[in-house]
C-alpha cells in the first residue's frame, strides 16, 4: 500500500472549516470538511466516510487540494466534445457560407444547413449532423434566419381591414381648480 500523500501545510483544520462555511458549493463543502478532519487527525478511512466515498477519491481530493487550494476542490465544466471541424475546415465554412451558394455549380440558390452538410462531406469527408452544423454556426455568430409565416390561402384584399391602426394620442386634460374637487 502506498504512503498518504502529506496535505498542503498552509492550512489547518478550522481554516478549512471556515471557507467550507463560506462556500455556496455543497460538493465543495462535503470535501473541506473531509479535509479538515484529515488536518484534525482523522485516518483516510474515516475522512472517506465523513465525504461519503471511497479512499480513491479521498487520495484524489487530497492531489486537487494540494494543487490548487480550496477552488481545486470546485467540480468544473466538462469540457465536451473536439469539435468535428478543424479551424482551417471552419474559416472554409465561414467563407463559402459569406460568399453564399452559386446555383450554377452547388445546386441551390439559398443555403440550409443540409446544404452545407453535404458540401462538407464533398469538401472534407466528414459527415456531420443539421443539430452540429447549426452549432458551429451559432458560436461563429451565424443564425438561422426564417420568413415570417405567411398562410396559403391568405387574401391580399383582406389585409388592411385587420391591420392595426397607430395608437391613440393622449392629451393631458386641463388642470382642475382646487374649488371644482369634490
Amino acid at each position: 500500500m502506498a504512503a498518504a500523500i502529506d496535505l498542503r501545510l498552509d492550512f489547518d483544520g478550522d481554516g478549512l472549516r471556515r471557507v467550507a462555511r463560506a462556500s455556496r458549493d455543497g460538493r465543495q463543502v462535503r470535501r473541506l470538511l473531509a479535509l479538515a478532519a484529515i488536518y484534525d487527525g482523522a485516518t483516510r478511512s474515516e475522512a472517506a466516510r465523513i465525504g461519503g466515498v471511497g479512499l480513491q477519491i479521498v487520495r484524489d481530493w487530497v492531489v486537487r487540494f494540494n494543487e490548487r487550494g480550496p477552488d481545486g476542490l470546485i467540480d468544473g465544466k466538462a469540457p465536451g466534445a473536439q469539435s468535428l471541424l478543424s479551424t482551417e475546415q471552419r474559416h472554409a465554412l465561414l467563407r463559402i457560407v459569406e460568399a453564399g451558394p452559386i446555383p450554377a455549380s452547388h445546386g441551390v440558390v439559398r443555403w440550409r444547413l443540409i446544404d452545407l452538410a453535404q458540401w462538407i462531406w464533398d469538401e472534407f469527408a466528414i459527415s456531420i449532423s443539421k443539430q452540429t452544423l447549426s452549432r458551429e454556426l451559432r458560436t461563429s455568430g451565424y443564425r438561422k434566419l426564417t420568413a415570417r409565416p405567411r398562410h396559403h390561402a391568405q387574401d391580399a384584399d383582406a389585409i388592411p381591414a385587420f391591420k392595426k391602426v397607430s395608437p391613440p394620442s393622449w392629451q393631458q386634460s386641463g388642470q382642475r381648480s382646487p374649488a371644482a374637487r369634490p
